[in-house]
């Protein structure tokens, strides 16, 4: 024996011992710096995440800045500019003069690269102008003798030798002819201007107070010839009143007569034959002036300019009876201090964002984002009044003359105005909105479209969806896994537990497609069976156990004690059966045939097909697995001692489960739910597949939702990189960061909370 034991066991002070010895404790060691090390870069591995979402989120919120590139005089004869203008690269200006001088020179210098002369009638003059839509480049210019040119200024680019050469030009596309506006040949004093794809509208005020509108309509012409015309021309009413400028939108629908006194009359001409006013109303407060009026890109919203430095946006809001209503909307002067307050000179809008840049008699540039709410920054851009302002169509360049004829070149760095806290979180007065709203709309085929980039509607509908699926996954995994740990046999329990765990295996993307395509399309058909369900089945399943309970014993003890819940397979079965059989009765009973359209009729409430209820039966499946597994292990690991103890000093089962059981495991409960929370929030291809993404801010059960990772995962291919929307997106998923990460830091809080207070029992 003696002889065994020594070859089995070698003596602690033998070579072979401490050779072992050593070989474990290097294990050791090395397991304990591997797991170390792991845990680490867990750690690193998470601030790297977080430090390189902040580092392409913040340049949302970097301030615009700007730096004037040149000075100098006004290139070309003429005098004053009526209109600046700059091409795309914003490398060549354009500047129009009174006596129909166009101007084309270096912004960087001032050098004139081309003048050209505008077609004008002989011993006329250029009496009004106005500006079309500026994506088009259109001016209408109106003379003396009452006729009117359309002039275009275009920009061709070509390569000769591989380097970019633009060259300006003047196009005349109605014809190099001006057209007769007024047969009495009166003055053209005032003149707005719009061109289309198939018509033209020019309204213009004559000299002795007539308001003309006419209308052409344009006749396909295969050839590279000025198209044909047919012309159709109305005398507006116009009662005495004193014109300061005329504007007409792009789509020719709306006239917008500004007045001296701070008035405006908006009148639809839509029906070219039959104008109608809609509307009038000041502009100004009593004392002041309006100095100056611009449309907004898109022409929806009008940007009004008064003698007090203040800028107001207007736009058509629908009143209660229909009618639309031009609106005052946002107040610019209130973020600039008093003393920085002078008369707007000038206002030239952004082509293809909500921004403007804002002159005044002070010298001063201002450029404000209208969806943000968002004075971007303000600029001495001269010791004099300035008077005309343009800006580049990449709002990269700003061109500012002042009434002294000089004439600065700015280069403005301002990549993503439309982010402010207000876009952000709060309701934004949009353009063509009724009222403030959260909306999520971040493209559009149209350039003049508004983003719409509220993360609240994605924040909320993740919560939603989180909470209807934590609603349905909670009590069934947290009761499933009491039941199984405590109450079910053993070797039932080898059956249901690695089966259930099996179910978190499916991969989600499966469970979003049948989601999708076969239980919305199935709920929607049988509603009313649905709600049954969840009455009928649970009222079903205690009856079955009142029943169980009062068989005689020797029924009752043909089940082995721990299988009971195996009866409850057929019944469960059976009872959905009779539900969803009562589907199409009760529809028909209790909501005449459509129980879609009850809801809707009856109370107001509206029906997505792939809808909250939808997507709470398909990511509470999803989530089941996790918070059952989790909370059956720590109900089966409580020490028996514990249990054993509270029976034999007489507690029924139930009560040493509720008193013992369950609070000793109760760290590990509240860590299931919290995992499964964590994988509800961060759930990405079922609500995907099964919400219809719509960014609702409705708690409604029948209604869709967006969630932040669906978000992310349904734009994210298509943002342009370095993009608002590109950013915004890693905004998003900083925020889903950050509440994943605070919600679990509060979460092992309590955990250990509990597990401190509970751990003496």
């Amino acid at each position: 024996m003696s002889s065994l034991q020594t070859s089995v066991f070698p003596p602690l002070d033998s070579p072979e011992s401490q050779r072992r010895r050593r070989w474990r404790m290097l294990k050791d060691r090395s397991a304990s710096y591997g797991v170390a090390i792991g845990g680490l870069s867990v750690v690193i591995a998470i601030v790297l995440i977080f430090f390189y979402l902040m580092y392409v989120v913040l340049p949302l919120f970097s301030s615009a800045s700007t730096e004037r590139v040149a000075e100098y005089d006004l290139p070309g004869e003429g005098g004053a500019s009526l209109y600046l203008a700059m091409e795309e690269q914003a490398e060549i200006g354009f500047r129009l003069t009174k006596t129909g001088n166009a101007h084309f020179f270096n912004v960087r210098n001032g050098d004139s690269i081309d003048d050209i002369v505008l077609e004008i009638p002989p011993g006329a003059e250029i009496s009004s102008f106005a500006a079309g839509e500026q994506e088009t480049t259109r001016l209408a210019l109106g003379f003396s003798n009452g006729s009117a040119l359309i002039a275009r200024h275009i920009y061709r680019v070509t390569y000769p030798d591989d380097k970019r050469l633009i060259t300006p030009a003047i196009v005349y596309p109605l014809g190099e002819e001006p057209f007769e506006i007024d047969e009495n040949a009166e003055a053209l004093i005032h003149i707005a201007f719009q061109d289309g794809e198939e018509e033209a509208t020019l309204v213009a005020q004559t000299q002795d107070g007539r308001l003309l509108l006419t209308h052409f309509t344009k006749e396909e012409s295969f050839t590279d010839d000025p198209p044909e015309l047919e012309r159709l021309q109305v005398t507006l009413d116009s009662p005495e009143i004193k014109i300061l400028k005329l504007l007409l939108d792009k789509e020719q629908r709306n006239l917008y007569i500004v007045t001296i006194d701070g008035g405006l009359i908006h009148i639809d001409v839509s029906d070219k034959e039959d104008p109608q006013q809609v509307q009038k109303l000041h502009l100004v407060d009593a004392g002041l002036q309006v100095t100056s009026v611009q449309f907004l890109t898109g022409d929806i919203s009008l940007l009004v300019g008064d003698s007090s430095g203040r800028v107001v946006q207007w736009f058509s809001v629908r009143d209660e009876r229909g009618n639309e209503i031009l609106t005052p909307i946002r107040d610019f002067s209130l973020q600039q201090h008093s003393e920085n307050k002078s008369a707007i000179s000038g206002i030239a809008s952004e082509h293809s964002r909500k921004g403007f840049v804002a002159a005044d008699n002070h010298g001063r540039l201002t450029i404000y984002h209208t969806t943000a709410e968002r004075l971007m920054l303000s600029e001495q851009a001269s010791s004099v009044a300035i008077s005309t302002v343009a800006m580049a169509p990449r709002a990269n360049a700003i061109l500012a003359e002042d009434v002294e004829g000089r004439l600065s070149f700015w280069q403005v760095e301002n990549e993503h105005p439309e982010i402010s806290w207000t876009s952000l979180w709060g309701k934004v007065w949009y353009e063509s909105y009724e009222e403030p709203v959260y909306s999520w709309q971040s493209s559009s085929a149209s350039n003049d479209f508004e983003p719409k980039l509220s993360i609240t509607p994605l924040v909320y509908g993740t919560i939603k969806a989180a909470f209807y699926a934590m609603l349905l996954a909670m009590p069934l995994a947290i009761f499933g896994a009491i039941y199984t740990a405590y109450f079910m046999a053993p070797r039932m329990r080898r059956i249901v537990k690695p089966s259930i765990e099996t179910m978190e295996a499916l991969p989600t993307v499966i469970l979003g497609f049948l989601a999708g395509l076969w239980l919305a399309p199935l709920m929607e058909a049988n509603l009313p069976g649905i709600f049954s369900l969840l009455i009928i089945v649970p009222a079903g399943v205690l009856l079955f156990a009142f029943t169980w309970h009062h068989l005689p014993s020797r029924i009752r003890h043909c089940v082995p004690e721990g299988w009971d819940a195996a009866l409850l397979l057929p019944v469960i079965l059976l009872l959905g059966a009779f539900s969803f059989g009562l589907s199409e009765p009760l529809e028909a009973f209790l909501f005449g045939g459509d129980m879609r359209a009850w809801l809707q009729s009856e109370l107001g409430v509206g029906f997505d097909q792939r809808n909250a209820l939808v997507v709470g039966l398909a990511m509470g499946f999803a989530v089941i697995p996790t918070i059952f597994s989790i909370t059956e292990d720590a109900v089966f690991s409580v020490p028996k001692h514990l249990s054993d103890g509270s029976l034999a000093l007489g507690a029924t089962p139930w009560q040493t489960l509720v008193f013992v059981v369950i609070l000793t495991a109760s760290p590990g409960i509240f860590s299931a739910v919290m995992i499964g929370m964590g994988r509800a929030v961060g759930e990405t291809m079922i609500v995907l597949m099964a919400t219809g993404n719509t960014p609702l801010m409705d708690f409604s059960i029948f209604q869709g939702m967006r969630t932040l990772s669906a978000n992310i995962a349904v734009e994210m291919p298509e943002a342009e990189v370095d993009s608002t929307h590109y950013r915004v997106l890693f905004l998003a998923a900083l925020v889903l960061f950050g509440f994943t990460f605070v919600f679990n830091t509060l979460a092992e809080i309590v955990r250990q909370r509990l597990r401190l207070k509970y751990s003496s029992l």
